[in-house]
């Protein structure tokens, strides 16, 4: 569900993102990540250690790219003269969601993103979700509207599952996102667990359960 953004061309992206959100009626949430392994950047030709910077100029691009018709941009990685998408998502905007659970990829969410994916057990997560929290006010932004999303694997029982669901409603997530990875191959098994899931899972709370993202 995380894009490691860096890899990929920034317009690119912003087209087939936009494709997909109005394809979905505007339901799309992009969730992106810098990404770790040095030698997938050497292989592409890119630098691994600037990896952070480039990100934060991807998103604003993106944004941009999602909003105008004609965008005008001189960045360090991005010069773009007099260009747009066709489409445009419906709500001219996306969310975009910084994933990861290391400081600076809290910090990073924190500053410029909708909401953080993270990347950790939930058992964990307490002490990931206060931080970023208090990041996002320290960044003059209300942490009420600052998105926290969880992880669960459907690799045990249906109810185990949905009690680590509840935990995660308990820390103050706002989404949680189902990993249907290794429940079957095809992908009508995928839809078939995770409609199963679905049926089976009801909340009076505002979380909300999504199944696996595109990215």
């Amino acid at each position: 569900e995380v894009l490691v953004l860096p890899q990929r061309q920034t317009a690119l992206v912003a087209k087939q993102t936009a494709e997909i959100d109005v394809l979905s009626g505007g339901r799309l949430r992009l969730g992106v990540g810098i990404g770790w392994n040095a030698v997938e950047f050497e292989a592409l030709g890119e630098d691994f250690h600037t990896r952070g910077k480039r990100v934060e100029e991807q998103i604003e691009v993106l944004r941009l790219l999602w909003a105008e018709e004609l965008v005008t941009f001189q960045g360090r990685f991005h010069r773009i003269t007099d260009a747009g998408i066709n489409p445009l998502p419906p709500r001219r905007s996306i969310p975009v969601w910084i994933g990861g659970s290391a400081e600076p990829a809290l910090r990073r969410a924190a500053r410029i993103s909708d909401g953080l994916m993270l990347q950790v057990p939930v058992k964990t997560a307490a002490a990931h979700i206060e931080m970023v929290r208090g990041m996002v006010a320290e960044a003059g932004r209300d942490p009420a509207a600052f998105g926290i999303s969880g992880r669960v694997t459907l690799w045990d029982d249906t109810e185990s599952v949905i009690g680590r669901v509840r935990e995660w409603e308990a820390l103050g997530a706002t989404h949680v996102s189902v990993n249907t990875m290794g429940t079957g191959r095809a992908p009508e098994e995928h839809a078939e667990r995770l409609a199963g899931f679905r049926q089976t899972y009801s909340s009076a709370a505002s979380i909300r359960v999504t199944g696996p993202s595109m990215a």
